[in-house]
């Protein structure tokens, strides 16, 4: 079936319907349209969603995120700020592949369409041009046999008439045989124009409009495939991408299971423990019995922790929570705990003569200045180079770390060193490959860091020993070459030694570099798998491909990095974000 055939006179309807049609594709466009613009408005909105979310750099939240609760909201962030990327990707894919796709095929269906239907409508000229024609010589083939009639009429009542003459009957004869003569002429003309419209209405009704209409018909399904195509389209952009949306939903659901509370809760107690002992009980004070030596002893000895800072306040009760909102801990006021002062010394004879005045004096010297640090207190304490500013736990914590970040920085510059070195070696056996001279300067200064991070690491490893750090940190020595290749060590305090010369230190050495080999040697405490790729570009870090299966050896320590191993010994660092940790039970 086809429309040539079967709407053979449906010249309307399929125009009607045709239009229709390209009605449907231009809705169908504006559909998407909107659907795309509401694709971007909730891709925006997620973003500003998660960006107003994000930590700030350097602020109190940033800070947090050591903690796996707040690493995994940063995590769910990242997750839908990806998530949000996907929706805009939807959007893209349906202006490119369904609206402009769709926008230009319209264009060229209208173009198409009013082609057909031009041809039809230049058909239908052509006919109705000669049924023009047609009905012109029908009527005058039609009045010209009226007048040949009358003509003949009348030639037949002037020869009947007695008084008309001969040449009055001879000439309506001729003029009646003129007329049937024009008459005949018609009416051949006409028998000649209506077989010439019946040929071309036939051509009209069984040749040219069926095809026009064939043609349409053509145009048409062709539109119906394509809009089925766009319809299928429109599912299939976003098919595309649920993949990388289920890994977005995935990374998601991975974040809340890497929350460890009890993680957590050590790193909290890692971060903040102060290293004070708590405060003892308070001593009866009995007035009635006036002041003897035992309480004027207890009075002005040394302060051992934070309530000795309190001066007179001391007989008050040391309060965890504090009444003012200014003070966000109650251990943050105090600061490390002053130096022991010397041991009370026997008592001096003007407390024989008069005690009472004696210990009201030692009184007042010790209340002044605890008076005076307690003030101070309410202000944040200065940052000082040894950290002395913070109490004892974080001190060493901090002393540990720049410590590490000391050494890191020395074993660069050693390296760095050793390499010049070798390079000027061969600068010497080949001078045609460079001066040698020239890298004196390299040299130089290369030299004047190895010292001044020696002495830097000295100096800290000291202050560590006050804080009542263990000194493991000492591992960290390690062994340059100087620019004449003979092997140096580097003490504690910044010294150099020969390898030949005897040291006490050395046992030192090679005891915490033996407790060093086996930390190296620890066994794996569980396995992990790679769900990203990771380059491990950083100092410290071990690149990985996703799948690769890795032997844990250091769990996350709330910082967001795992410590791994592989099967050939190597170590390093990965983000625990992108494992999937499985611990040995």
């Amino acid at each position: 079936m086809d429309w040539g055939t079967d709407l053979w006179d449906q010249y309307d309807i399929i125009d009607k319907h045709t239009q229709s049609g390209l009605d449907l594709v231009e809705k169908y466009v504006k559909f998407v349209k909107e659907r795309t613009e509401i694709e971007q408005n909730y891709a925006k909105q997620l973003r500003n969603l998660t960006k107003k979310y994000s930590p700030k750099r350097g602020s109190k939240e940033e800070q947090e995120c050591r903690f796996t609760n707040h690493q995994s909201f940063l995590d769910v962030l990242n997750e839908m700020n990806d998530y949000a990327g996907q929706r805009e990707l939807i959007a893209e894919n349906m202006m490119m592949n369904i609206c402009i796709e769709l926008t230009k095929y319209l264009q060229e269906l209208k173009l198409e369409r009013k082609t057909h239907l031009s041809e039809a409508k230049k058909a239908q000229q052509s006919l109705e041009s000669t049924y023009k024609q047609l009905d012109s010589s029908k009527k005058r083939f039609e009045r010209e046999w009226r007048e040949a009639e009358k003509a003949a009429q009348y030639a037949e009542k002037t020869d009947l008439d007695i008084n008309a003459t001969k040449a009055d009957v001879e000439k309506a004869k001729q003029q009646a045989h003129m007329r049937s003569h024009v008459a005949e002429e018609c009416k051949n003309d006409y028998a000649a124009q209506l077989q010439k419209y019946n040929k071309e209405q036939s051509q009209f009704y069984f040749t040219d409009m069926p095809l026009v209409f064939n043609k349409l018909q053509d145009m048409d399904e062709k539109r119906i495939r394509r809009l089925a195509q766009g319809y299928v389209l429109f599912s299939d952009t976003e098919t595309h991408v649920m993949p990388i949306i289920g890994k977005c939903l995935d990374g998601i659901t991975r974040a809340g299971n890497n929350v460890n509370e009890r993680n957590d809760s050590l790193a909290l107690v890692e971060q903040h423990k102060s290293g004070f002992e708590r405060p003892g009980d308070l001593e009866f004070e009995d007035y009635s019995q006036g002041i003897n030596r035992t309480s004027s002893e207890s009075s002005l000895g040394t302060p051992k922790g934070p309530l000795d800072l309190l001066g007179k306040n001391k007989s008050k009760p040391f309060w965890l929570f504090s009444k003012k909102s200014k003070f966000s801990s109650p251990l943050t006021p105090f600061s490390t705990p002053p130096a022991p002062s010397p041991a009370n010394g026997p008592p001096s004879p003007k407390f024989g003569r008069d005690p009472l005045s004696y210990c009201l004096k030692e009184i007042n010297k010790t209340v002044k200045p605890r008076i005076s640090s307690f003030r101070t207190l309410r202000r944040t304490p200065t940052a000082t180079e040894d950290f002395g500013h913070l109490p004892p736990e974080q001190r060493r914590k901090r002393l540990q770390q720049k410590i590490e970040e000391l050494a890191k920085e020395l074993q660069k510059e050693v390296d760095q060193s050793e390499a010049l070195g070798k390079m000027k070696d061969v600068y010497e056996k080949n001078p045609q490959m460079g001066d040698p001279a020239s890298l004196a300067p390299q040299i130089n200064q290369t030299t004047q860091n190895i010292e001044r991070l020696r002495g830097e690491l000295g100096k800290y490893e000291n202050w560590l020993t006050e804080a009542g750090g263990r000194g493991d940190t000492l591992r960290y020595s390690s062994q340059s070459f100087n620019n004449n290749g003979a092997h140096d060590t580097y003490s504690p305090d910044g010294a150099h030694s020969d390898e030949g010369t005897p040291d006490p230190s050395q046992a030192i050495y090679a005891e915490f570099d033996d407790d060093f080999e086996e930390e190296e040697l620890t066994a794996p405490i569980g396995q992990c798998t790679a769900l990203y790729n990771f380059p491990g570009s950083s100092e410290g870090t071990i690149a990985m491909q996703e799948g690769e299966v890795l032997s844990v050896v250091e769990e996350d320590k709330g910082d967001g990095w795992t410590r791994v191993r592989r099967s050939n010994g190597d170590e390093g660092y990965i983000p625990t974000s992108y494992v999937s940790i499985s611990l040995n039970k």
